[in-house]
């Protein structure tokens, strides 16, 4: 298989949209693989040398919130949650479309206000100075990080979620 198969096999969305998503997957894996490096660190040497990797729990927090916040644009947009149709062969496919169109502006207007929620959070906590425990590390920026991805899923959301509910029509 090549290169170019692999990519419209995993990444079936349209032009600079693949790319978006393959960066923020790419950026998600390379998160997961330096966890998975740390995690072995840690228990290593816990187990060999008595003395784990300083600072490894606040580590794998920052991780995992890097990690699941460049994931969430594109589950959101490729409709990956999770999805109750108990109603949709009761309700007919134009009246299903409607309410996934009335889904996808719910959703885009509560990321959009969340994120500017979270924005306020991390330049407030900027403003203080305020950082991790142990490592010292300012948590601003990565509050910051997840407002900015809160909003790229509401856009993400609006523009192209709202294009594959209107294609599914045809």
């Amino acid at each position: 298989m090549t290169r170019a198969e692999w990519l419209d096999q995993h990444y079936p969305e349209p032009g600079l949209l693949r790319w978006v998503a393959f960066g923020l997957e790419a950026v998600a894996a390379a998160g997961l693989f330096f966890l998975m490096l740390l995690t072995v660190a840690d228990v290593g040497g816990r187990y060999l040398f008595n003395n784990g990797v300083d600072g490894a729990f606040e580590i794998t927090q920052l991780g995992l919130a890097i990690i699941i916040f460049a994931e969430m644009p594109v589950v959101t947009w490729r409709g990956g949650h999770i999805l109750v149709d108990l109603l949709d062969n009761i309700l007919g496919p134009k009246l299903v479309r409607l309410l996934s169109m009335f889904a996808a502006l719910a959703i885009s207007t509560s990321f959009y206000v969340v994120g500017v929620r979270i924005w306020q959070l991390g330049a407030r906590k900027l403003r203080r100075g305020e950082v991790t425990e142990y490592l010292e590390l300012p948590v601003g920026y990565l509050i910051e990080y997840i407002a900015i991805m809160s909003w790229f899923t509401a856009l993400g959301m609006i523009t192209y979620g709202m294009y594959r509910i209107i294609k599914s029509a045809k």
